[in-house]
C-alpha cells in the first residue's frame, strides 16, 4: 500500500490527499501492476512545445510558488504554462504560505507516476529516442547501486544525445541552468527523490538525489572551476546521515558535454 500511495496518491485540493480513481481502477483491473496508467493517455504535445519554446528551468516546476490569481485564472487568452499545470493535474498544491497581501501556494508533482511519466515527455522530445531509454535504465542501476564512478561515461553519452537544434541562444545564455534541466529530467524520469537547488544552512547545492539509503549532491560549472572542491568547502552534506556521494560536473559550452567529472563520498 505504500507504493500504491507512492505512485497514484498525492494530489491535494487544500483537504485530505485524495488518489487518482482512474489509476486505482486500471491498477486493480492488472492485477496489482504498476503502470503510469493516467498519464499514458497522453500529455498534450503543446505543452512540451511551450516549456521548449520559453526555455523553462524544468526544476523549476516541482516546489514551484504560485499566488491566488495563478491558480484561479480562467482567462483562455493569458493562461501560462504553470496555471495549465496545475488545473490539468500535473501539479498539486503541497501547502499554503502567506504574503503580504493575501497568502500563496506551493506546487508540486502530485506522485511518482507524474514525476516519472512528464519527465520522461520532456526528454522524448529533447534526446534522440533510441539512446533515451537505454540510458534512463542504466542511470537507475548505477543511482540503486551507488557506483558513481560509472556515472561519467553515461552523463557522457546522455547530453551527446540531444539533438543540435534543442541548443538554443536561450539555453547557451542560461548555461547552467539548460544542463540542470536535463540530468534533472533524466533523474526524474526514473523515480528517485529528487530535490533541485536543495538548501541548506550555508547555501545550495544544484541536485540532491536520495535512492536505497544513499544520498547524491551534485554541483554543476559551465567554466573553469571546481564544484567538487565548493561542495566540500560548504559542507553542503552535513544535513544528510548514511552513504554520501559528492559529485562535481563542469560542462564545456563548446564540446556541449562534460569536460571534468570528479566524485568522493563521505
Amino acid at each position: 500500500m505504500e507504493q500504491v500511495k507512492r505512485w497514484y496518491n498525492g494530489y491535494n485540493f487544500l483537504g485530505d490527499k485524495v488518489y487518482n480513481p482512474y489509476d486505482i481502477l486500471l491498477y486493480i483491473k492488472n492485477k496489482h501492476l504498476f503502470k503510469n496508467y493516467w498519464f499514458g493517455t497522453g500529455t498534450p504535445k503543446f505543452l512540451i512545445e511551450l516549456i521548449k519554446k520559453n526555455s523553462y528551468f524544468i526544476p523549476r516546476f516541482n516546489e514551484l510558488q504560485a499566488d491566488e490569481s495563478l491558480i484561479n485564472s480562467f482567462d483562455i487568452e493569458n493562461l501560462n504554462l504553470e496555471t495549465i499545470l496545475f488545473q490539468t493535474g500535473y501539479l498539486t498544491i503541497k501547502r499554503l504560505f502567506p504574503l503580504d497581501m493575501g497568502f500563496g501556494y506551493e506546487l508540486v508533482f502530485p506522485n511518482k507516476e507524474v514525476q516519472m511519466s512528464f519527465n520522461n515527455s520532456i526528454l522524448h522530445f529533447m534526446a534522440i529516442v533510441s539512446e533515451k531509454e537505454p540510458i534512463r535504465y542504466e542511470l537507475l542501476d548505477i543511482i540503486n547501486a551507488g557506483d558513481v564512478g560509472s556515472l561519467e561515461p553515461v552523463i557522457k553519452r546522455l547530453f551527446s544525445s540531444i539533438a543540435y537544434n534543442n541548443f538554443t541562444n536561450n539555453y547557451i545564455e542560461s548555461y547552467e541552468g539548460f544542463y540542470a534541466s536535463v540530468l534533472y529530467a533524466y533523474f526524474a524520469s526514473i523515480g528517485v527523490d529528487i530535490i533541485a537547488e536543495d538548501v541548506s544552512n550555508k547555501g545550495r547545492i544544484d541536485l540532491t538525489l536520495k535512492a536505497e539509503g544513499r544520498t547524491f549532491l551534485f554541483e554543476f560549472k559551465v567554466t573553469d572551476q571546481e564544484p567538487l572542491e565548493q561542495i566540500k568547502k560548504m559542507k553542503y552534506y552535513e544535513k544528510y546521515e548514511g552513504e554520501r556521494y559528492l559529485i562535481g560536473i563542469v560542462f564545456d559550452p563548446v564540446a556541449r558535454n562534460v569536460s571534468k567529472f570528479e566524485w568522493e563520498s563521505v
